[in-house]
C-alpha cells in the first residue's frame, strides 16, 4: 500500500523550510525506491513545530516536527514510514495538547486533506451544506444564518443574516458576492491558511451565499501578498468549475455562479469594505460616504455582499449542521467558534480556533505559553494595528465582541500579539498614529492630518517637551479622529493610542531610561 505523507505548503511553514524538506523526503523516497507519495497539506497552525510532517499509518496519523532538512536521513532510517519512534515524534497530531483543545468547525480539514483534492474535500464532509441549501429557499439559507448568530469575522461583528437579507430582498438583475480576503491586520493569517489550507470551503461558502441572494458573480479580493493563496484558489476553482461545483449549473440546480480571484495593490484601507468595492472597479481604492450601502449599491451600483473570508467559510457548517448546533457554541451575542491568532512574543505561536468565552488570560498564558524571552507579559494587542492594548489587569476579559467593546477595546480579526516588558507603549502608540497616516486614502480630514499630527504630538512628549499639555492634545486628537473619520481606520486609530495612556501612563511621561537612550 502506498503511503502517504504529509508536507505542508502553507506560506508559514514555507517560510520554515517546508519547501525543502519536501524535495529532501522526495529524494530519499526515489533513492530508496519506497512506495510512498507526497502531500502538500495545509498546515495545522502549530508553526513552532513547523515543518510538521505526517505520516498516515495503518493505526492512524503520526506527527513528526520541527523537521529540517538535515533530520529526513534519520527518519527514514527509523522507519517513520511506519510510524517509527524518532525524537522528533509527537504520535498523533490530534493528542496535541494544543490541537486537542480545540474546536476545529471552520478549520475542520485544514492540515487533514490535500487543498486542491475535490474527491478529498467530500470525503471530510465537504459540499453537504451547499448540497442541503440547493433543496431551500433562498429566504430559508438567510433565515438559518440569521438563527446560526453568525456574525462578521471581519472585523465589525456585523450579523451576517442581516446583510444577506438585505442584498436578498433588494431588486437587482445582477447581484454580487465579494469576499474581502485583504488581510492586513499584523498577527492575522487565519484567512490565508483557509485559502491555502481548504480553499473549497470558501468556495462552498461563495456559492451558498449566491443561492441565497440571487447573485451570479463572485469575486474574491485577495491581497497582493499572498501568491501561495492565489495559486491554491485559483488551482480549486478550476477544479470546481470542471466539476459543476461553479458555472452555468451549480451541481446540475438552476442556479448559475462562478468565482474571480482579483489581486489587491497593497493598500490597507482596501480592506474597508467600500474602498475594496473602488479598487475591484479599477479606481483608486477610495472610502465611500454612506449610504447608500453596498448592500444596495455595491459593486458596479448592484446590490453586493460584502463579507470576510472565515465568515464565509463559516457557512457550509452552518447549513449543513443547522443553525441550532453552530449556534450552540460560544456566549452572548457571539456565538460559533472564532479562529483567534497568536502571534509576537509568545512561546506557542499559531491558530487556534475555539468557541468565543476563552478569556484573555487563558489565549495569553495557557495556550500561548506566556511569552518566548520568558519576561512577563506587559501588554496584548487584539484586532490589528487598530486594536486596543490590553494590560494583564484586563486578562480576565471574555473573548466575545461586547465584552471586549466593554473595555473600548476590539476582537476585529481575532490577531493576538503578544509584548513582554521591554516594550515602550509610547512608541507602540506613535506607531498607531504613523500606521494611520501612512495608510489613509487621504479623504477625509481628521484621517489624513489628524494621524500627521498624531506623530508630531508622540515625538514631543518623547523629546520631553510639555508633557502634560503634549498627552492633553494627543487626547483631543485621539477623540477628533474617532469621531470624525469617515472610516475605521482613522475611527480606530485611537485605540491603540488611548488603551496605551490610559493603562500605561508611565511610558508617556519623562524617565531616565528614555532620555539616557537619547
Amino acid at each position: 500500500m502506498t503511503v502517504a505523507i504529509y508536507v505542508p505548503r502553507d506560506s508559514g511553514a514555507l517560510a520554515l523550510g517546508a519547501g525543502k524538506v519536501a524535495d529532501a523526503i522526495a529524494s530519499e523516497i526515489k533513492a530508496r525506491g519506497l512506495d510512498a507519495k507526497l502531500v502538500r497539506n495545509g498546515s495545522r497552525g502549530l508553526y513552532w513545530l513547523e515543518p510538521m510532517v505526517e505520516v498516515e499509518t495503518p493505526s492512524g496519523r503520526v506527527a513528526y516536527g520541527p523537521v529540517a532538512v538535515k533530520d529526513v536521513s534519520s527518519l527514514f532510517e527509523a522507519d517513520f514510514l511506519s510510524g517509527g519512534k524518532h525524537a522528533l515524534s509527537f504520535g498523533d497530531p490530534e493528542k496535541i495538547p494544543y490541537l486537542a483543545r480545540q474546536t476545529r468547525l471552520t478549520f475542520a480539514r485544514v492540515g487533514i486533506t490535500d487543498p486542491v483534492s475535490l474527491d478529498d474535500y467530500k470525503a471530510h464532509g465537504g459540499l453537504a451544506g451547499l448540497e442541503k441549501a440547493l433543496k431551500m429557499t433562498p429566504a430559508d439559507i438567510v433565515q438559518q444564518v440569521t438563527d446560526s448568530g453568525l456574525r462578521g469575522r471581519g472585523g465589525a461583528g456585523f450579523p451576517t443574516g442581516v446583510k444577506w437579507k438585505t442584498v436578498l430582498d433588494t431588486p437587482g438583475e445582477l447581484k454580487y458576492i465579494v469576499c474581502n480576503a485583504d488581510e492586513g491586520d499584523s498577527g492575522t493569517f487565519s484567512d490565508r491558511m483557509i485559502m491555502e489550507g481548504d480553499p473549497f470551503v470558501l468556495i462552498e461558502g461563495m456559492a451558498i451565499a449566491a443561492i441565497a441572494v440571487g447573485a451570479t458573480k463572485g469575486y474574491i479580493y485577495l491581497r497582493s501578498e499572498y501568491p501561495h493563496a492565489e495559486k491554491a484558489l485559483n488551482e480549486a476553482l478550476g477544479v470546481a468549475r470542471h466539476a459543476g461545483v461553479l458555472g452555468k449549473s451549480v451541481l446540475g440546480s438552476q442556479y448559475a455562479f462562478d468565482i474571480e480571484v482579483r489581486m489587491g495593490a497593497g493598500a490597507y484601507v482596501c480592506g474597508e469594505e467600500t474602498a475594496l468595492l473602488d479598487s475591484l472597479e479599477g479606481k483608486r481604492g477610495q472610502v465611500r460616504a454612506k449610504p447608500p450601502l453596498p448592500a444596495h449599491k455595491g459593486l458596479f451600483g448592484r446590490p453586493t455582499v460584502i463579507n470576510n473570508v472565515i465568515s464565509l467559510a463559516s457557512v457550509p457548517i452552518v447549513l449543513d449542521k443547522g443553525a441550532a448546533y453552530y449556534k450552540d457554541f460560544g456566549l452572548g451575542r457571539s456565538r460559533g467558534t472564532i479562529p483567534i491568532q497568536i502571534a509576537g512574543n509568545t512561546r506557542y505561536p499559531g491558530l487556534f480556533e475555539a468557541a468565543f468565552g476563552l478569556t484573555l488570560g487563558e489565549i495569553v498564558d495557557e495556550i500561548g505559553g506566556g511569552t518566548k524571552s520568558g519576561r512577563p507579559v506587559r501588554a496584548v494587542q487584539v484586532g490589528g494595528p487598530l486594536g486596543a492594548y490590553f494590560p494583564r489587569a484586563l486578562f480576565d476579559t471574555p473573548f466575545d465582541y461586547e465584552a471586549f467593546a466593554g473595555k473600548d477595546g476590539l476582537i476585529g480579526h481575532a490577531g493576538v500579539v503578544v509584548f513582554d516588558d521591554t516594550v515602550d507603549m509610547l512608541k507602540q502608540a506613535r506607531f498607531a498614529m504613523e500606521f494611520c497616516g501612512i495608510e489613509s486614502c487621504g479623504k477625509c480630514t481628521p484621517c489624513r492630518v489628524g494621524a500627521v499630527r498624531g506623530v508630531e504630538v508622540a515625538d514631543r512628549i518623547a523629546n520631553g517637551e510639555e508633557p502634560e499639555k503634549q498627552v492633553a492634545l494627543l487626547e483631543d486628537l485621539c477623540n477628533t479622529m474617532k469621531f470624525g473619520s469617515l472610516c475605521a481606520l482613522g475611527g480606530f486609530t485611537p485605540y491603540p493610542v488611548m488603551s496605551a495612556l490610559r493603562h500605561f501612563p508611565e511610558d508617556f511621561r519623562p524617565h531616565p531610561m528614555r532620555e539616557a537612550a537619547e
